[in-house]
């Protein structure tokens, strides 16, 4: 029997929504502040599942900065009407929720339709079965027995023509649980006589959760089902292999049947290394209530795969990047959009201007963030780390001059980073390993945040040699780092813990990033560093 495997998308895949079409399956996830956003998978079987896009782009003016790792774009929501694919999220570097359509799921994907009369957060998009349009969001819309506004969902219907709602929202559900918290990302589904309402609760860490609520008209406030919550891992502990399950999105299956996907975290030596991944399980139907995994009401780490479904594999994805084509793999991304010239491919090379952008940038406020600005990017390529145990390898030349940098680094969140860098210090040749981290009271949004960034060298020796192998084996938390030339010959540089990359205040909203950099590091400069490959396996 074949065997659906967790999670079905991994390395830092985010917030999922899934829509069916025909017999082929979409899934659309979160990027935060990466550029290109909300990566867009397919697939035929639910095991499988390929890159075919991303949705957002310099080809339709996509936008975001560099910041803290948890801002920027997310919380989409995927669904397919009357011929049209259309993705409703929202991009908090930009201009907040917003709307974007395709007649093909790997594109092209037009321009935003920023939606100024959206409310709130976490906005998703519902085509009942008379064809009519409604918009369901998460916003203060709830009065509670004091007159005091509380969080809430409300729907509108919505005119998709000329992108506006058509009367004032209206107040549908507002938690499962009266001490819960952070009721969001709602979804509406039309089946039977009911339409059902499933939301995140509990915020996205330990106590995440799945709650579910059913109504027979849509503007009327909705029966919540007795079993909430209907999908967690909070009672599970602290140190329960898979985490933070919750933020799930359904679909039916040809034959009738029904899966559900979920963002979840797999904890690495007792770390959220890896972020927030994109998990599977099937779905069941009892007396009109929902009921996730069946038999064991956890998220398991396999599943029998419907044998409905056609075993349908792809290629496994190249590991070694040689640069010999003039884009780059989907799979690549830069953290914030990068503005001017900072990068170029020639000669089967990636070159890297040290322009004056860095790594350890300074943490804005949330005030500081709504300001949309286009020098907060930096002068990085990477790819999310996608398993425990994974290689990063680059061969660079580089010759910095003073206060130039470049190398391979492991860009975590809030600054919490390490650096494989060639460097140039009060006038000597160096190879260093630079551990950065920020220290800070609170997250940028909320109000009275401080934060205080810092730099420690954890192991440094002068180097003269321009051409160098930098690799990186990462064994759970145990990174260990190699450097020389040729490529075979490597000699161990450095031993990490990378739980110093992984404190717990940072949470699980992004996964590792392994990338290449240069950078002038506050000075503007026209060297580059060239890169001959790079190869994550």
């Amino acid at each position: 029997m074949n065997k659906i495997v967790n999670p079905i998308i991994p390395g830092f895949t985010p917030d999922p929504t899934i829509c069916r079409v025909g017999d082929d399956f979409y899934i659309a996830v979160s990027s935060m502040e990466l550029d290109p956003g909300i990566p867009l998978y397919h697939s035929k079987d639910l095991a499988h599942w390929e890159l075919i896009c991303n949705v957002m782009s310099a080809d339709n003016g996509f936008h975001v900065k560099q910041n803290t790792m948890i801002g920027g774009m997310m919380a989409p929501t995927l669904r397919y009407h009357n011929g049209t694919y259309y993705i409703i999220a929202a991009n908090f570097s930009h201009d907040g929720n917003f709307i974007v359509t395709a007649e093909k799921p790997e594109g092209p994907w037009s321009k935003p339709h920023w939606l100024t009369d959206v409310p709130g957060i976490d906005a998703s998009i519902f085509f009942d079965n008379d064809g009519r349009c409604y918009l369901i969001g998460t916003g203060m819309v709830w009065k509670n027995e004091g007159g005091r506004m509380e969080r809430g969902i409300w729907i509108a219907e919505y005119d998709l023509e000329n992108y506006k709602l058509i009367g004032e929202p209206f107040t549908i559900f507002n938690s499962a649980l009266r001490v819960g918290s952070a009721p969001e990302s709602p979804h509406i589904y039309h089946i039977g006589d009911y339409y059902h309402l499933i939301i995140a609760e509990g915020g996205t860490e330990h106590y995440h959760a799945v709650m579910h609520a059913r109504s027979k008209e849509l503007f009327s406030f909705f029966e919540a089902n007795p079993a909430n919550p209907v999908l967690t891992h909070r009672h599970m502990g602290f140190s329960s292999p898979i985490i933070n399950i919750g933020h799930a999105d359904i679909t039916d299956l040809p034959d009738g049947s029904w899966a559900a996907v979920m963002l979840g975290t797999r904890l690495v030596d007792g770390t959220k290394l890896l972020g927030r991944e994109t998990f599977y399980c099937p779905l069941v139907w009892e007396r009109d209530w929902p009921l996730f995994s069946p038999e064991t009401g956890k998220v398991e780490w396999e599943y029998e795969a419907p044998a409905s479904l056609p075993w349908t594999e792809y290629p496994a994805p190249a590991t070694r990047f040689d640069f010999d084509d003039e884009k780059l793999d989907p799979r690549w991304v830069n953290w914030g959009t990068p503005y001017g010239d900072p990068y170029r491919i020639a000669d089967s090379k990636l070159y890297i201007r040290c322009i004056p952008q860095d790594l350890n940038n300074k943490i804005r406020t949330l005030a500081e963030e709504k300001e949309v600005v286009y020098d907060h990017f930096a002068p990085l390529f990477g790819i999310r780390q996608t398993q425990p145990v994974q290689t990063a390898a680059v061969q660079m030349y580089f010759k910095p001059e003073e206060g130039e940098s470049a190398g391979l680094a492991m860009i975590r969140a809030m600054n919490h980073q390490l650096h494989f860098e060639r460097c140039c210090e009060d006038g000597k040749q160096l190879l260093r390993l630079v551990f950065t981290t920020c220290k800070f009271n609170t997250l940028p949004y909320f109000p009275g945040f401080k934060s205080e960034n810092c730099c420690e060298v954890l192991a440094q020796t002068e180097c003269d040699r321009n051409e160098i192998v930098l690799k990186a084996e990462m064994n759970g938390t145990d990174f260990r780092f190699y450097c020389g030339n040729p490529e075979d010959d490597l000699k161990e540089f450095a031993t990490v813990d990378a739980k110093i990359i992984c404190p717990e205040q940072i949470g699980c909203m992004t996964g590792n990033l392994i990338g290449i950099y240069a950078t002038g590091n506050g000075k503007d400069s026209s060297s580059e560093a060239s890169f001959d490959w790079f190869e994550l396996k």
